[in-house]
């Protein structure tokens, strides 16, 4: 398939489901570690189509949804207390923290900019210089590379004025957390696809030996994620348990070296709290030295007490795909986009958002 268009294929996709029907002759439970993969089953309706057998649940492969709720309260006193020119992607903006979100911070009058890429914090910073510039740098592997590259440019440049809260986490050791737990019934994993172009593939082997389970790394359209469903159906049928990849006209086994050198020239890997499920051994990145002084943590001292997750809200379950959205006695009452619980309900990647706006299904 050359094109685009193809991906969305109707035919393709009768065709892929024709089999999947075919093919399976048991139960299987898969769990797509991506929000964006998450995303595109809802909105286009693929989970409705599927056999009764295949039962997809949803991963912690949304970068906002895992911020811990403690690192939300750090950007809310940097901006507010601090006086600091808060810059983040737009999608934190209505995180809860525990008393407020970015968003109310920034409507009573914190300067809190979204921006679309790190290097136009990098700018900010070289145009204030009398202004303290602070991104809040969160996501998977994917953003890490640019989040890497401004602190090495502002490095380079002598800017000093320039710093990162830094909240990146990992998908491998998620994956592993997922198994380990006493209440998981995964099966078979569909890996991010965006997050092997930049990591490659080679950290997934281990988990494959280790958990004797299919991971087959697949793109986010409608056909790639169907014909991703069926790799993994077909191993589990035979009773295999192997790495493939899917999304091969984008991800190479080696990743991109390029940006593999910036993130590890950069960051050192540490443990990392990730919200609604706690700390996962090595599974995150942290500034090493001699860049500790671009980290806001460090530069600012901040050190905000950690405050209890809203027991009314089970995003730690739906993340760690031991329940459905729907399952949650506040989804669409006390829980709505415009007055989330939780981070999966505002995200843009958000499990909860996708089947509040996207889905019919209340049941399974």
């Amino acid at each position: 398939m050359k094109y685009l268009s193809e991906y969305r294929s109707p035919e393709l996709v009768e065709q892929y489901l024709e089999e999947l029907h075919k093919e399976v002759t048991q139960p299987w439970t898969i769990m797509e570690v991506c929000g964006g993969q998450t995303h595109s089953l809802v909105k286009n309706g693929i989970l409705e189509l599927l056999p009764k057998e295949v039962r997809m649940v949803h991963g912690p492969g949304c970068p906002v949804c895992v911020t811990p709720l403690n690192m939300i309260d750090k950007a809310v006193y940097l901006a507010e207390e601090k006086d600091v020119m808060l810059c983040s992607y737009g999608d934190m903006l209505r995180v809860p923290g525990s008393k407020k979100s970015l968003l109310e911070a920034k409507a009573n009058g914190a300067d809190i900019r979204i921006l679309y890429s790190p290097l136009e914090a990098v700018k900010l910073a070289k145009e204030n210089p009398d202004r303290e510039v602070v991104f809040f740098a969160v996501g998977f592997e994917t953003t890490a590379p640019a989040n890497a590259l401004s602190v090495l440019q502002a490095h380079q440049q002598g800017v000093q004025n320039y710093s990162i809260l830094t909240s990146h986490v990992l998908v491998p050791p998620a994956i592993q957390a997922v198994m380990e737990d006493e209440e998981s019934n995964i099966q078979g994993f569909l890996a991010a696809g965006h997050v092997c172009t930049i990591m490659g593939i080679e950290e997934y082997y281990p988990l494959v030996e280790k958990y004797r389970i299919p991971i087959v790394v697949t793109g986010f359209e409608p056909v790639d994620l169907l014909q991703g469903i069926l790799m993994t159906v077909r191993q589990l049928e035979k009773g295999e348990a192997k790495l493939e990849n899917q999304y091969s006209r984008v991800v190479r086994r080696e990743g991109n070296p390029d940006a593999i050198r910036v993130i590890r020239e950069a960051f050192e890997v540490v443990d990392r709290e990730w919200r609604g499920i706690g700390t996962i051994p090595e599974s995150g990145y942290e500034l090493k030295n001699p860049l500790k002084a671009y980290d806001a943590n460090t530069k600012f001292s901040v050190n905000i007490e950690k405050v209890q997750e809203s027991k009314a809200c089970i995003a730690g379950q739906v993340l760690k795909g031991i329940k459905k959205p729907y399952e949650c006695p506040q989804f669409g009452k006390k829980c709505t986009p415009s007055n989330p619980l939780g981070a999966p309900m505002v995200s843009s990647e958000g499990a909860c958002a996708a089947y509040y706006h996207f889905s019919q299904t209340e049941v399974e």
